[in-house]
C-alpha cells in the first residue's frame, strides 16, 4: 500500500455530467493515476487553456478527474481541442470530455471505511482468514493453472473442475460430473476441509466436488451476484491469489429475511449480475432493488474468504472495477492479474433456506 496522493482540492463532490451546457468543470475519462497520467501533468496540459481552479479524481477509478478552471471560456476551449482525441502532452491518450457541476452538499463526506476484520462487519457467516497460503503454495497454484486451458468470457478467464458452471442459466447440470477436483488442488481442499468452522455449521459443505478458477485483470471486476442456491449447498470459499481487491457487501430494500440489526448504510446501484445467481436490479415481477447497506472488505493476496449461512445465502457480494481499491486512507493498485479458486458443493434437490426472498428455489416453486 502507499499513502494517497494529496489533491488540489477534495472538498467539492461533483454529479455525473447529464448537461451539454459549457461549465467550468469537466469530467475527463481515460485519465488518471490508473493509466500512468499523475494529477500534476494533468493540470499542466489543461493550463494551457486557461488558469486552472483545481485537479481532483473523479471518483475511485483513477482513471477519471474532474479538471475545474476560474470560468466556462476556457474549459468549453478545453473541450473543444481536446475531446476525442490523443493528447500530446499526456502520452498520447484519447480523453473522453464531458462537462460537471458541483453538487450541493449539507455536510463533508467521509470516506467509506473499509472492514479488513470480517468479524468488524456484523454480518453472520462471514470469515476471512489471512495468509491461509504461503508464498511457495501460491506459485505451485499458479503455475498448475497456468498449464491447463482457459474458457475465455467477455472480461476475465476461467476453469471449470468437478462441474462446469453455465453462465447462461446460472446453474450447474448436477448430473454432468468432470470427475473430481484436481489433484494440483488436494493439499489446499485437505486445509479448507479441516477448518473449524466448516466441520461445524449446520448445513454440510464437504465433500467440496466443485472448482471455479478466475482471472481478473487490473479494472477488472464482478458485478453484484448471490450465487445461486439451488446450485449449491453450505459455504462457497474463495482462495485470492496474486493480488488484492476490495469485495463489497451489499443487502437491498427487497431482501427481508436478514438478521443483520446494524446501521444502514447508503449505496450506489450497479450493474446486474453477470456471473452467478440474482442480479441486483431486478427480482421476480421486473421491480427495482435498492441497495441500503454496504459493507466492503478488503482480501489481500493468498487469503481465504468464507461464506456461510446468511454471508452466503442473504448478501449479494460485488467486487468494483477499479484499477486502484482505496482502504482507509491508501491506494492498493490491482495487480497484472488476481487469480480466484472459489471452492463449492453442489446441491442435489432444492434449496430450504430461510432467505426466501433471494432464494430461486422458493421463488419458482
Amino acid at each position: 500500500m502507499r499513502p494517497s496522493r494529496e489533491l488540489c482540492d477534495d472538498s467539492m463532490e461533483f454529479g455525473k455530467p447529464r448537461s451539454s451546457l459549457p461549465s467550468p468543470h469537466l469530467f475527463v475519462a481515460n485519465c488518471g493515476p490508473a493509466v500512468d497520467l499523475e494529477l500534476p501533468a494533468i493540470g499542466q496540459a489543461f493550463s494551457a487553456f486557461g488558469p486552472l481552479a483545481q485537479v481532483q479524481l473523479a471518483d475511485g477509478t483513477g482513471c477519471r478527474v474532474i479538471v475545474s478552471f476560474h470560468n466556462a471560456v476556457h474549459a468549453q476551449a478545453a473541450k473543444e481541442a481536446l475531446h476525442g482525441l490523443p493528447c500530446p502532452n499526456l502520452n498520447n491518450r484519447v480523453l473522453y470530455i464531458q462537462y460537471s457541476s458541483v453538487k450541493k452538499q449539507s455536510k463533508v463526506k467521509e470516506p467509506p471505511l473499509v472492514f479488513e476484520a470480517a468479524s468488524e462487519t456484523g454480518i453472520p457467516g462471514l470469515q476471512l482468514f489471512k495468509n491461509f497460503v504461503n508464498e511457495d503454495e501460491e506459485q505451485e497454484l499458479l503455475a498448475a493453472v497456468d498449464k491447463r486451458p482457459w474458457q475465455v468470457l467477455s472480461k476475465r478467464r476461467v476453469q471449470h473442475y468437478g462441474y462446469e458452471f453455465q453462465y447462461k442459466i446460472r446453474n450447474v447440470d448436477a448430473m454432468q460430473n468432470m470427475g473430481k477436483l484436481p489433484e494440483f488442488t488436494d493439499c489446499i481442499v485437505k486445509k479448507i476441509s479441516s477448518l473449524p468452522e466448516l466441520l461445524a455449521a449446520e448445513e454440510a459443505t464437504l465433500p467440496l466436488d466443485q472448482l471455479t478458477v478466475n482471472e481478473y485483470a487490473p479494472g477488472v471486476g464482478l458485478s453484484p451476484h448471490i450465487d445461486t442456491h439451488s446450485a449449491f449447498e453450505g459455504a462457497i470459499i474463495s482462495l485470492s491469489l496474486a493480488g488484492p481487491c476490495i469485495m463489497e457487501f451489499r443487502k437491498y430494500k427487497m431482501d427481508h429475511d436478514s438478521i443483520y440489526s446494524g446501521k444502514e448504510e447508503i449505496c450506489e446501484d450497479d450493474a446486474q449480475a453477470d456471473a452467478t445467481g440474482c442480479p441486483d436490479k431486478h427480482h421476480r415481477g421486473g421491480s427495482q432493488r435498492h441497495p441500503v447497506q454496504c459493507k466492503p472488505v478488503f482480501l489481500p493476496e493468498r487469503s481465504l474468504l468464507v461464506l456461510l449461512g446468511e454471508a452466503r445465502y442473504g448478501w449479494h457480494h460485488y467486487i468494483p472495477h477499479h484499477k486502484v481499491d482505496y482502504v482507509n486512507g491508501q491506494e492498493v493498485y490491482r495487480k497484472q492479474r488476481r487469480v480466484s479458486f472459489t471452492f463449492r458443493k453442489v446441491r442435489h434437490g432444492p434449496c430450504k433456506c430461510r432467505f426466501a426472498s433471494v432464494c430461486d428455489s422458493q421463488r419458482d416453486s
